[in-house]
């Protein structure tokens, strides 16, 4: 029988109509009838009823009721996917494979087989708000995606990357063409059509920006070399692939009469004119009225998100793909902040974890594996060969042109697996088909699965094959402790606000630049990326080409305001834009780069000085922290800046005053770079260093290696400052941890030292740590150096926490050579001044 959605009150008046509807569905099959009747009415009819339930004691089923069954459907739906995410993780599958997935268990594949299911929980009628939901899902998606883009990187990318997105469009096009036209006797009507052909051969080949940023984001390694690269390369095929879904459209449309594909194709202009012309000068006056440094007013916002839906409205009412007018409505805003940055921050959440999973239900209700059997392979075998040809070609042709452009093999592999990454736009896609009637459920269903197997199988491979951090495995030492005398020493200050300039500039202040031995200082500002989709790095060294990219940035004006007051200061400002979770990678690649020395880092808890007691935390900085002493090619120290240590000026304030510095030597590497670090402060005139040496009682738990490398460090530290009455050296006995603390506390009960300079953990004899594992809460500075940052310690001095280099290629650090005429044995006991 063949239903039609009526109201109860307005049953006599159609009470004709469905008479010869009853008519009409005798004549034809049921599958047909929508068709035969028109295409506007729905398939259902059903009596219909109150919209609330009166609750489940007056013995009604609360999901026979419109509203309470969309809200079990909306959990449902939300919970399905976490659910499937949760489990897929450790397989390192990537969120949209995981929320596909879902969408097929909803679907008639797996739970929607079950008819009584389906009747209860996903009935017809409820189906409807759900599939419209979902393409809003799919509209605000794309519309953030085109946020995110920068176009402009189309201008200012080179050869390598046209050439690569070029024969990674072309070579698969081609390919999957020819197949098609081979095997299109076997095809069905539709999909045999020449514009049918061309959509699919187009598709297969393009690579999406709008998928590749999410996963890129999920594997860190949007600011990679192979992620970067990746990312360039897909918009440029994007910006190939918007003129190919316009073409294919222009020739459906003119299929039934060639008319409409000329009015299509004047609709378009129009509309692009208007989108680029007015649209686009509205949204940078909005950016012209919104303060510096300030968010966009909310009402603009609103504005905006009305405009997604219109545009997407108009883009529908003149035969376009609905998501087009969403997608170039992001294209012209303008990226980052202050437009940009908020509309992100202020939808995305919604949109990815609230809408999206709706949309992913859409395609699941459309996803039938039964149907696929019911066909057989005869009627799938010409599209799966087009579609296995296409992602095979896509590999081959980006793995050819990146070698030709002498990119490793094994980074080669890696970006033409990137690039053949599939998801939420090719979804869009296929269910754009389903409506154009190129495929139907069959076929639908084969193009879903074979998305999820790529990108399945090439999202754990990416993993395995390319190691970010593998250029920062060096095997040269670049310590303070191996750093030639007399040489330019070169530090990567890492900034993350404007409260943390003055710390680092005394910090470097203090470090004694001379003449002799100049610093070199790169300091990179870390702003995490938000409203845009590709990381930015900016060299304000070749600030004419960068001028467009930011507004002036006064933390670097400061550094560089600083430099000219002082002739051994050589400052490079740099700015890098990325997420926090691939921040390190830019530290670590400047510093590779320039041969650091020494990375700085601020520490994820700022103190400040106004307020006694006090601790802000910066989000994401301490993961970042870690992952930078995990694979920093030289030496990194984290400065815990208490306030005290803060004085922009510190050129002109430290030459009247002696700063107290202490540095608690526990053995082993960390605390080698610690002491030559303070042994090169220690020429500073305005300086005071102390150093208390930690000794085990009766040299329990010594390792012999460890010991007499530090015996050398310190009999080379004694020999040379001798002669300076700012420098003194204790050593102090314990037998565990309580009376290490002990003593480091007496130490700050007795006077006040405005730096405590200490190493992390490696080489530290464990005795001189027994006990005090449970106390440390941030992993980043090592148990010392946590508890002398603590609250706890009772004192506002700052605290610079210092890691050697860690070879991870090889082993140990070679031994420092002591001075001439200096033994390597066992260092006396001394107390008091050297």
């Amino acid at each position: 029988m063949i239903l039609l959605i009526l109201g109860l009150e307005t049953w006599p008046a159609y009470f004709k109509m469905f008479q010869n509807i009853v008519h009409i569905a005798a004549d034809y099959p049921y599958e047909s009838v929508p068709e035969a009747i028109n295409p506007k009415y729905s398939k259902i009819c059903r009596p219909t009823h109150k919209d609330h339930s009166l609750g489940i004691f007056y013995g009604e089923n609360p999901l026979e009721y419109s509203f309470t069954v969309m809200l079990f459907e909306i959990v449902f739906v939300i919970l399905t996917t976490w659910i499937v995410r949760f489990l897929l993780k450790p397989l390192k599958q990537p969120r949209v494979i995981s929320e596909i997935i879902g969408g097929i268990i909803i679907g008639p594949s797996i739970l929607g087989r079950n008819k009584k299911f389906t009747a209860e929980f996903f009935p017809d009628n409820a189906q409807f708000v759900l599939k419209n939901l979902g393409i809003m899902g799919f509209m605000f998606f794309l519309f953030l995606a085109g946020v995110k883009m920068d176009m402009t990187y189309v201008r200012r990318s080179g050869k390598k990357q046209f050439y690569i997105a070029l024969c990674g469009v072309i070579l698969p096009t081609v390919t999957v063409a020819i197949v098609a036209f081979v095997t299109r006797k076997y095809m069905e009507k539709d999909l045999a059509r020449i514009s049918s052909i061309g959509a699919i051969s187009s598709s297969l080949a393009i690579t999406s920006f709008p998928v590749l940023n999410p996963i890129l984001r999920e594997l860190n390694l949007l600011s990679s070399e192979v992620g970067r690269l990746a990312m360039s390369t897909a918009i440029i095929s994007d910006l190939i692939g918007i003129n190919a879904i316009i073409a294919f459209e222009a020739v459906k449309q003119g299929e039934a009469h060639h008319m409409n594909g000329v009015w299509y194709l004047i609709s378009l202009v129009i509309l692009m004119v208007f989108f680029f012309t007015v649209v686009r000068r509205i949204m940078k006056w909005i950016v012209h009225r919104t303060p510096e440094g300030k968010a966009v007013s909310q009402g603009y916002v609103v504005a905006i998100l009305v405009g997604v839906m219109a545009m997407g409205f108009l883009t529908d009412m003149f035969g376009m793909a609905i998501a087009n007018g969403p997608l170039w409505l992001g294209l012209v805003i303008p990226d980052g902040p202050p437009l940009g940055a908020t509309l992100v921050e202020r939808t995305e959440t919604f949109v990815v974890h609230f809408l999206m999973p709706f949309s992913f239900a859409v395609v699941g209700l459309y996803t039938d594996v039964f149907a696929m059997g019911a066909v057989g392979w005869s009627g799938l075998a010409p599209l799966f060969a087009m579609v296995l040809t296409g992602y095979v070609s896509k590999v081959v042709g980006v793995l050819l042109s990146s070698l030709l452009y002498e990119i490793p093999f094994r980074d080669s592999l890696t970006l033409s697996l990137v690039l053949s990454l599939r998801g939420q736009v090719e979804l869009l896609l296929f269910i754009h088909w389903i409506d154009k009637m190129i495929v139907q459920v069959p076929g639908f269903t084969l193009l879903v699965l074979s998305t999820v197997v790529m990108t399945g199988i090439a999202t754990p491979m990416i993993s395995l094959l390319y190691d970010p951090t593998r250029p920062y495995m060096v095997n040269k030492r670049r310590t303070i402790q191996h750093h030639p005398p007399n040489t330019e020493l070169r530090v990567v200050v890492c900034i993350h606000d404007q409260e943390t300039v003055a710390g680092f500039i005394n910090l470097l202040e203090v470090s004694y630049p001379t003449l002799n031995s100049p610093l070199s200082v790169y300091a990179l500002h870390l702003v995490e990326l938000v409203g845009r989709g590709m990381p930015v790095f900016i060299d304000y060294d070749e600030e004419e080409e960068n001028s467009n990219e930011t507004p002036e940035d006064n933390i670097h004006s400061a550094l560089k305001q600083y430099q000219e007051s002082r002739g051994e200061f050589n400052v490079h400002a740099f700015t890098a834009m990325a997420p926090l979770q691939s921040m390190y990678q830019n530290i670590c690649e400047l510093a590779l780069e320039h041969r650091a020395t020494l990375i700085i880092l601020p520490f994820h808890k700022e103190y400040p000085g106004n307020l006694g007691g006090t601790e802000f935390f910066r989000g994401g900085l301490h993961s970042m922290n870690v992952d930078v002493l995990g694979h920093a090619p030289c030496s990194v120290g984290i400065l815990v800046d208490k306030g005290n240590f803060r004085n922009p000026l510190a050129g002109c304030s430290l030459q009247h005053s002696v700063h107290q510095f202490v540095v608690l030597f526990l053995g082993g590497a960390d605390s080698r770079e610690a002491l030559a670090y303070a042994d090169r402060m220690a020429g500073n005139p305005d300086v005071a260093v102390i150093v208390i040496r930690f000794l085990s009682h009766n040299y329990e738990g010594d390792n012999e290696m460890e010991k007499k490398l530090d015996d050398g460090v310190v009999t080379w530290f004694w020999v040379k400052n001798e002669a300076n009455e700012r420098v003194v050296y204790r050593e102090v006995v314990v037998r565990n941890g309580a009376e290490t603390v002990a003593a480091i506390q007496a130490l700050n009960d007795d006077a006040y030292y405005d730096l405590w300079i200490v190493g992390r953990k490696q080489g530290i004899n464990p005795v001189l740590l027994e006990g005090l594992a449970d106390w440390s809460e941030d992993n980043e500075l090592g148990i010392i150096g946590d508890y002398i940052a603590s609250a706890d310690f009772g004192t506002t001095s700052s605290v610079l926490v210092v890691q050697q280099q860690i070879l991870r290629s090889r082993g140990g650090a070679p031994p420092l050579p002591p001075p001439s005429g200096v033994s390597r044995g066992k260092f006396p006991c001394i107390s008091g001044k050297m």
